[in-house]
């Protein structure tokens, strides 16, 4: 099964975007995310809709950020996706006329909105800015501060 990827990319490049502190294209973005340009747009189109991004039309143009990244929650950008779906674990049949299978669905539904919520929790305590505390930075001899660089 594919894992949906959309929130870790959109976290990374609002972190690329905080960390090179200009307007940026997609065109730029795509070859760091190792993703086409195309993906970047549309994964971040949502950031745009949310207030968390901008983007801006002609020379010059392209991806700026809207927000200070330290306001910006990680459950704020995975409300801007669209919430996907945490768990690909779901009922068989979601109205079985079995008994027994509404029982499982209780509980099924119980535990995984229990876990939901509680994850919903943390991403709401988490700053993008928070992110990067922990991250090394190496010395760009392109910035005056330091980068982080892929490997």
């Amino acid at each position: 099964m594919r894992r949906d990827s959309r929130l870790s990319v959109a976290l990374h490049v609002l972190l690329h975007m905080g960390e090179m502190g200009r307007v940026v294209t997609s065109e730029a973005l795509g070859p760091m995310m190792k993703m086409n340009p195309v993906v970047v747009r549309r994964t971040i189109a949502g950031l745009r809709d949310a207030g968390i991004v901008r983007s801006e039309k002609g020379h010059g143009g392209g991806w700026s950020l809207a927000r200070e990244l330290g306001s910006v929650t990680l459950g704020d950008v995975y409300d801007a996706l669209g919430t996907p779906a945490f768990f690909s674990v779901g009922n068989r049949d979601d109205k079985p006329r079995c008994l027994l299978e509404q029982a499982v669905n209780r509980a099924l539904g119980q535990a995984l909105s229990d876990a939901e919520a509680l994850i919903l929790e943390r991403l709401r305590s988490i700053t993008v800015a928070d992110l990067v505390r922990d991250v090394p930075h190496k010395t760009n001899p392109r910035s005056k501060k330091g980068s982080v660089s892929h490997v």
